[in-house]
Order: structure tokens, then C-alpha cells, then sequence
């Protein structure tokens, strides 16, 4: 069996704070989903939430957050750069001053199957998931018993020890 041969689970978390957020969320879906030997496994309901880490003048601007799960043959950096590729072409405006300024989209790659990676642009697990309930609480509504890399028990019961204070309202189930 080459590497050709085989396929990845993803988790990604998506975002957008700027403009019609649910319609980017909706074409960022469309275009991962469009990726050659990518298929859409699952999809979270939409979630509106508070910005977290985000500049005080940020705070007025809610994020919209999803996950999708999919499956891909793609190697690994050739599938996050896909994804940055998405961001870019849907007007993501890269700040190195401030990682958390507002963004028309933001793809973050949560889970790749059970790898660890810990060097370079991508981390595996991401390093804020088992942190955030803009994260958790979606990829609990598609993935409740999966137990990241690192992680010492399933997403569910990491969701349910977060404390409370973090706002995620359930937005839209469909999209």
C-alpha cells in the first residue's frame, strides 16, 4: 500500500467574523468539499460566539463557527495549503502584527486521524481546541466520542468540563 492509498480524517474548525459570515462559511464548505479526492464526511450546526483573545477593539464583532470532518487522499501539507489557498481567494487578510484581527474566514485543521505534530505552521492536535468551546461544542455535535491525541478523555467530556463564561449560541442548523 503507498501513501496514495491512504486516506485521513480531518477535523477542521471554521470561522468568520466579517461581512456575511454564514455565506462564507457556506462557500468555504463548497470549496474544501470540491477539493480533488476530498469528501465531506460530517458538518456541525452554525454557532455564534463571542471573539475570544481577540483586541478590545474586536469585541463588537461575533464570530460565526462550524466544523467539518472530512476525509481526503490528499498529503497532508498539500491539503492545509488547499485550505490556506481557500482562506486567501475568499479574502483572508493575514496580520502578523495580530493573529486574532477580524477575518472573512479562518480554516484551522484540528485533528488529522491520530497524528501529533508539533513543528512548523501546523500543529496537530491544534494547540486551543481542548481550550475552546467555539470548538468544542461543534465538533461535539459530530464527533462526541473521539478522543484527540494528547487528550484524556472523549470531546464530549471536554466540553462539558470547560468552564462556563465563553457565549456559543447555536446560529443555524442547516447551512
Amino acid at each position: 500500500m503507498t501513501t496514495a492509498d491512504l486516506s485521513l480524517e480531518i477535523g477542521l474548525g471554521l470561522g468568520s467574523n466579517l461581512g456575511d459570515r454564514l455565506a462564507a462559511l457556506t462557500t468555504t464548505r463548497q470549496k474544501i468539499g470540491a477539493l480533488p479526492e476530498t469528501r465531506l464526511l460530517a458538518q456541525s450546526p452554525v454557532y455564534e460566539t463571542e471573539p475570544v483573545g481577540v483586541q478590545p477593539a474586536y469585541q463588537h464583532l461575533p464570530f460565526l463557527n462550524a466544523v467539518l470532518i472530512v476525509e481526503t487522499r490528499f498529503p497532508l501539507p498539500d491539503f492545509f495549503e488547499a485550505c490556506r489557498q481557500i482562506e486567501n481567494a475568499l479574502g483572508r487578510q493575514r496580520q502578523a502584527a495580530d493573529r486574532y484581527a477580524p477575518r472573512v474566514v479562518d480554516i484551522d485543521l484540528l485533528y488529522a486521524d491520530g497524528l501529533v505534530q508539533t513543528e512548523g505552521n501546523l500543529r496537530l492536535p491544534h494547540p486551543q481546541c481542548f481550550k475552546r468551546r467555539f470548538v468544542l461544542q461543534p465538533l461535539a455535535d459530530v464527533r462526541p466520542e473521539l478522543v484527540l491525541p494528547g487528550a484524556d478523555a472523549p470531546v464530549r467530556a471536554l466540553l462539558a468540563r470547560l468552564p462556563e463564561g465563553e457565549r456559543v449560541a447555536r446560529f443555524a442548523g442547516s447551512w
